[in-house]
């Protein structure tokens, strides 16, 4: 019989989906339902670990651990974990949404949504003086740090509306461009870059990153928040040398009050919900069956990865 750990907090009706799309040869035991140290207890027995559990319950050897599914698509806060079973995070589905998103945002820049909106609370009524503000965002040059499935659905959306994308990664042949230095030279003529990198990427668009960019372009991160210098990010906002920002993610989460983007009305902030919708949970134990079930046939799971490479 094969015993399951579940972390993911999940109710009874999401509980009872899991249970009954998995193999009648197996256990599962919540995690939510029970106490600290039979958890531990149920790790030490467990022969798959499903959902985000937390680092100090690796400390100790677990012998029995065959595989890992996590409920995340990030997953920064094990990169120093040593464990030698594979391990699969949540891959590519969060990746449509997050890029819908990001595009999102970059509408509502461009457009001018979220100052009417500011209006609108207002109750203040300005008609055609907005109008010289807006642009379109047809003929915008985007650049996508990263070429993966986020990426992707972003690049198809943005080319559909007339956009010309410039995709970036140091190795996936998806990508236009694989140095850095290359990367730097383009930057003064374009109007956009998302960034949608890993958290090993710390610090990528640093202090000189920002400055390469075009003076008045748009910066947009439904990456990792540890990927962007955050400080050199808001002096080049408070300079104008960056007309904006669309930011799905920060480097501290939650956003503390006392951060001079929540008073921006240049920067558009989406609270790292860039991934969900209303059947999140549903779609996420689906996931978790599917690659569990692989497993279990002695199948690869969809999207192993590597904690210390960090993708």
């Amino acid at each position: 019989m094969t015993k399951i750990l579940v972390y993911t907090k999940l109710e009874d009706t999401p509980q009872k989906q899991l249970v009954n799309g998995l193999a009648d040869s197996t256990t599962i035991e919540f995690a939510v339902n029970l106490r600290e140290e039979k958890v531990l207890q149920a790790l030490s027995e467990a022969t798959i670990v499903i959902g985000n559990a937390p680092v100090n319950h690796w400390n100790n050897p677990h012998n029995h651990v065959k595989f890992w599914q996590l409920d995340s698509a990030g997953f920064d806060q094990y990169k120093n974990l040593d464990l030698n079973f594979p391990i699969a995070n949540m891959g590519d589905y969060y990746a449509r949404n997050c890029a819908e998103t990001i595009v999102t945002g970059l509408f509502s820049f461009y457009r001018g949504i979220s100052d009417l909106v500011r209006l609108q609370k207002d109750k203040h009524w300005v008609g055609s003086k907005i109008r010289k503000q807006l642009q379109s965002i047809a003929g915008k040059k985007v650049v996508i740090l990263g070429a993966g499935a986020i990426a992707l659905y972003a690049r198809e959306m943005l080319t559909a509306f007339g956009c010309e994308v410039i995709l970036t990664a140091r190795k996936n042949p998806e990508a236009e461009i694989h140095d850095k230095a290359e990367l730097l030279k383009i930057l003064p003529d374009t109007d956009a870059v998302i960034n949608t990198l890993p958290g090993s990427a710390e610090k990528y668009v640093d202090s000189n990153f920002i400055e390469a960019m075009k003076n008045g372009s748009v910066y947009a991160n439904v990456g990792r928040g540890n990927t962007t210098d955050e400080e050199s990010l808001i002096n080049a906002l408070e300079s104008g040398k960056l007309a904006g920002a669309i930011l799905d993610v920060t480097e501290v989460e939650p956003l503390p009050v006392e951060s001079k983007l929540w008073e921006m009305n240049q920067v558009i902030l989406t609270q790292h919900s860039g991934g969900g919708d209303e059947n999140e949970v549903s779609g996420k134990v689906n996931h978790f069956i599917k690659n569990v079930n692989k497993f279990l046939k002695a199948e690869q799971p969809d999207s192993l990865i590597d904690l210390n490479r960090g993708y």
